[in-house]
Formats: structure tokens, sequence, C-alpha cells
């Protein structure tokens, strides 16, 4: 029995007994480890690892919540790449309201550039809405967006897509040419098992996808992720 498996069956024990107090979640909403155990799942907005430098607002644990009807696609989509030896890491799913209330007062403050040279070197901060990397509403909070890359089976560690999470610039676009066939292959990769599974992309984010006929179309949510 592998580390993953032995942590899921003792959060399932720990529910079964109370010790860990199960939320209520807005119909056709789910927790995604209930239905995919084994997905590796590193929320970047809960810690300091973002371009904002700090954990967002609603973000209170390391637990992905999606539409169930996403869950469900995002689930045939990991059992695909099992086959070959890969695996999902996803680093954001639903996204409160109140968490892109706090990337638009971070945008807002010119002078708040900690994590510039990482996140948004090319791009000056105060043009991020402009160029649409930062919007004042995310698909995010509709529950049927997954940010996600592929991460190897055996050792954990990511494919090379040729630029990381959330970096804003022409680099992650996904038609981006100037990088090495081998990013350009596994960004195909992605791309393509993602689109068979009926979700389609943002053209400046290699990692974003939306669930097509998503349940929530025009549903901005903002409970919180605890």
């Amino acid at each position: 029995m592998n580390y993953k498996t032995l942590s899921y069956l003792l959060f399932v024990i720990a529910i079964s007994f109370g010790y860990v107090q199960k939320k209520n979640l807005p119909e056709g909403f789910v927790y995604v480890d209930t239905i995919i155990e084994d997905l590796d799942v590193e929320l970047r907005y809960y810690g300091s690892n973002n371009f904002v430098g700090d954990t967002i607002d609603g973000y209170k644990t390391n637990r992905l919540i999606l539409t169930k009807a996403t869950v469900e696609q995002l689930k045939r989509v990991q059992e695909e790449l099992q086959q070959q030896n890969l695996c999902l890491r996803v680093y954001d799913g639903y996204r409160p309201q109140r968490a892109v209330n706090h990337f638009i007062r971070w945008a807002r403050n010119l002078k708040d550039t900690i994590n510039k040279s990482q996140f948004y070197p090319d791009v000056a901060k105060r043009n991020l809405f402009k160029e649409e990397y930062i919007a004042s509403r995310s698909g995010h909070s509709r529950g049927s967006t997954v940010d996600l890359t592929i991460i190897c089976g055996e050792t954990g560690e990511p494919l090379d897509m040729g630029s990381p999470f959330d970096f804003f610039g022409e680099q992650s676009w996904v038609d981006y040419d100037n990088i090495e066939e081998n990013q350009k292959k596994n960004r195909q990769l992605l791309q393509t098992i993602m689109l068979k599974y009926n979700f389609r992309n943002y053209p400046k984010e290699w990692w974003h996808f939306t669930l097509r006929w998503e349940p929530f179309p025009k549903t901005y949510f903002d409970f919180e992720i605890e």
C-alpha cells in the first residue's frame, strides 16, 4: 500500500469516526478526493509559491473542489494517463470569488512586485489586466475550470512544458513556438487528452482548461475551500 492510499484510508476513517468534520458543499460540487483518490493536488494559492507570494483569501486547506461533472471527466483523463505511467497534478480548481478579489487588490498595488522575476518578468504589473492575465471574474469560480499538468508516475516530476505554471508571458501561450521539441510534445499530449474528454483550453495558459457544457456557466460562487 503506497503513502497516498494509506493517507486517503486514514482520512476516510477519520471522517467516519467524526474526527474530521464533513463540510456541506453546494449541490453539484464534490471534494475531488472522494472520486479520484490518487490525484496529485498542489493548490498553489494555499501557500506562498504563487505570483502574489502569500496564501490567497478563501484557501484554507489543500483540498480540491470541483463540480461533479468536471471530476467525472477528469477521472477519465487520469485513468488514460496512468496507462502510460503518467498522472495529473492539479494546481487549482474551484476558486472563491473572494480569492479573485484578493488578486484584484494585489494587482492595483503597483509597489508589490515581490515575485515579479519568477512569474511575470516581462509584463508590467499595471498591464496584467489589459493583457488578460488577471480578470475581475474567473471561470474557476464556476467550479468547472482546472489548472493542471502531467507528472511522471514513478518520480512525481512534472513534464517539461516550456514554462512554469502561472508564468505570465508568451512562453505560456498554447501555440508558442520558440520552445524545444520535447516541450511541444508534452504540451500537445496535455492538450490532446484534455480535449478528448471535453475540456477546452485557454490560449494564453497551457495549463488552463474548462469543461464544455459546464453545469454553472453564469454562476460565480464564493464559499471557502475548507
